[in-house]
């Protein structure tokens, strides 16, 4: 972190008031939510030249990684309703980064693909969100790392 970030950080610090939390250190919800909150400053802060949300990165690496995905398939593996995911993909065409095309199999699909466009603004955001990632994951072992991981996937999966 260079001087003005820590006097920017110290500044706003001081400038928060010292508020009796009550019970709510001791709640893992509380933690997870500023914990949430300040990965998505930093994102949101690293990926601004770039104009892009976490889930259209997400849809873009996704399309990446699964050509021809349909927007059902990628709004339940983003965990988002149809709605949602087609305003995502929306403004993701609308900017030129990926096309929609029927599927020959099941003319009622429609199949995602990235555009040359996507695939470098993807490129751009992999590099940004690498630094972003690193930000956080420096501050633990990898041991601790791969724990915490696996205990935040063990909140988010439905066992």
């Amino acid at each position: 972190m260079d001087s003005k970030s820590v006097t920017e950080s110290a500044s706003e610090a001081a400038d928060t008031p010292k508020l009796h939390l009550d019970g709510l250190p001791d709640l893992l919800g509380f933690h997870l939510r500023l914990a949430h909150v300040a990965m998505y400053r930093d994102f949101t802060t690293a990926l601004a030249d770039l104009d892009l949300t976490q889930k259209q990165c997400a849809t873009l690496q996704l399309i990446a990684a699964n050509p021809g995905v349909s927007q059902v398939d990628l709004a339940a593996t983003l965990g988002t309703d149809r709605a949602t995911m087609m305003a995502t993909v929306d403004r993701l065409e609308q900017r030129g980064c990926l096309l929609r095309t029927r599927s020959l199999s099941d003319r009622r699909r429609q199949e995602l693909n990235l555009t040359p466009e996507g695939e470098a603004i993807l490129a751009r955001a992999m590099h940004a969100i690498g630094a972003h990632e690193r930000h956080f994951t420096s501050r633990f072992t990898p041991a601790e790392l791969k724990a915490l991981v696996n205990a935040l996937g063990r909140i988010h999966r439905q066992v």
